[in-house]
C-alpha cells in the first residue's frame, strides 16, 4: 500500500487538531520540541495551508510505514492493554482499537485513499 495525501489531508490531519479531554491536542507538543515535529498554526488559524500539510505529510511518512500496524504513529497513542507500545510522552490518546480516530490513523497507514470508504 502507499500512503494518500488527500486522504491524510481530510481525514488525519484533523485528528491532530483536536482536543481531547485529559490531553492536549497532538500539535501542542507535535509542533514544538519534539523530534516529530508538524508545522505550527499561523495565529488564528484552524487548519494548515496546502504546503503546510505538505510537509506534515512528509513528517508523518517517517511513522507511518505502508501497510503495517506496528507503526510508530499506530503504536504510540494506543493504550498499552490496547496493543500500543509502553510510551508516549504526550498520553495515550486512543483506549482501544475500536476507536473510529484510531480506525482513521489505521485506515490511511494500511492504504485507503480519499477514493475508497
Amino acid at each position: 500500500p502507499t500512503l494518500d495525501y488527500e486522504y491524510f489531508k481530510t481525514k488525519v490531519e484533523p485528528i491532530f487538531l483536536k482536543k481531547r479531554p485529559g490531553h492536549a491536542r497532538c500539535v501542542s507538543c507535535h509542533g514544538q520540541g519534539t523530534p516529530l515535529r508538524l508545522q505550527p498554526l499561523d495565529p488564528g488559524a484552524t487548519m494548515w495551508t496546502d504546503e503546510e500539510s505538505r510537509k506534515n505529510f512528509d513528517v508523518m511518512r517517517r511513522v507511518a510505514v505502508p501497510g503495517s500496524l506496528k507503526s510508530k504513529l499506530l503504536m504510540h497513542p494506543l493504550a498499552e492493554d490496547a496493543g500500543g507500545d509502553f510510551f508516549h510522552n504526550g498520553g495515550k490518546h486512543f483506549a482501544s482499537q475500536n476507536d473510529p480516530e484510531w480506525q482513521i490513523l489505521r485506515n490511511w497507514v494500511m492504504g485507503q485513499t480519499s477514493g475508497t470508504n
